[in-house]
């Protein structure tokens, strides 16, 4: 019969990876202000949320009377929605997030786990249920979801480039996709078409390295992917800089076109940027919907 000592250390080296993760994720959902009332909006419930001023369309019975007539102004007196919504995540864990430039910044993977981490933190306190595209975990709420995101979060893809997912979607629900999205467009597309169709709305955010925003390369240089399947050398990378960016440009233009067909939105974040900012840009991106634009 095999001991359970090596079975126990693998689980404890794999249960290790994700406390500073989640230690960091917490610091940083806590540098948002979520105000007195969260994200919640204005529907069916039962709770008062707030007076507001009446607007054209609304009928004579949703005035409140009483509060009306304090002043010259008609009021509506709205209830707090209480249907928690669902948001689905993919934090892409491809060989291509773990490139960084230089030791004093972190992987794309790194940035993207803590940044995924962070705002479904912020969703779940709020109310919301979260979850992963796909099957492997549906949405739920609570810090025990917290716990399971964190270990998933932490877990290592083996292919080159990400491809997100609209498997199991929930019809109406948000979505959250973090990549570098430098792997083919064509299954990015269609995730953002089948989400659509379910009426999932959501946010792309683009997370890259300022080397691959910049592209400082001169001289012979050898350019290989991070999972090893292709390599290409040249002794005039300064050459290739113009091309490269023109690339890159069309990239963005092209998930912003997508997100603009599907009615989700698109944000670029360099790793050398404060994680605060990309953060706040999800929050208030998730807030205030379809009608925001992409930005960079």
């Amino acid at each position: 019969m095999s001991q359970p000592t090596p079975l126990r250390a693998r689980a404890e080296a794999e249960a290790s990876r994700f406390p500073p993760l989640l230690a960091r994720a917490e610091q940083l959902a806590g540098t948002v202000m979520l105000g007195e009332h969260g994200r919640r909006r204005a529907g069916p419930g039962d709770d008062f949320w707030q007076y507001r001023p009446v607007q054209p369309g609304d009928s004579t019975r949703m005035i409140d009377w009483r509060r009306s007539a304090r002043g010259d102004a008609h009021f509506v007196r709205e209830r707090e929605w209480q249907i928690a919504q669902s948001v689905m995540m993919w934090v892409d864990q491809s060989a291509s997030m773990r490139f960084r430039s230089n030791d004093g910044l972190m992987e794309k993977s790194e940035r993207a786990r803590l940044l995924g981490l962070a705002v479904a933190i912020l969703l779940i306190r709020g109310g919301e249920r979260v979850g992963l595209t796909g099957t492997e975990l549906p949405p739920r709420c609570g810090q025990e979801q917290v716990l399971r995101l964190a270990d998933l979060f932490a877990r290592p893809g083996d292919a080159d480039f990400g491809e997100p997912e609209a498997r199991a979607m929930i019809p109406y629900a948000r979505a959250v996709f973090i990549s570098d999205f430098m792997g083919p467009l064509d299954p990015v597309e269609v995730a953002l078409a089948k989400a659509a169709d379910r009426g999932v709305r959501g946010v792309l955010l683009q997370v890259l390295d300022p080397a691959e925003e910049a592209f400082p390369f001169k001289g012979r240089t050898i350019f290989e992917s991070i999972g090893g399947t292709m390599a290409h050398e040249t002794l005039k990378a300064g050459d290739l800089k113009d091309r490269y960016l023109e690339r890159l440009a069309q990239r963005k233009a092209a998930l912003s076109d997508m997100c603009h067909a599907t009615g989700w939105q698109h944000h670029c974040h360099h790793t050398d940027q404060a994680a605060q900012s990309a953060l706040l840009w999800l929050w208030r991106a998730l807030d205030r919907g379809p009608s925001g634009g992409a930005g960079a």
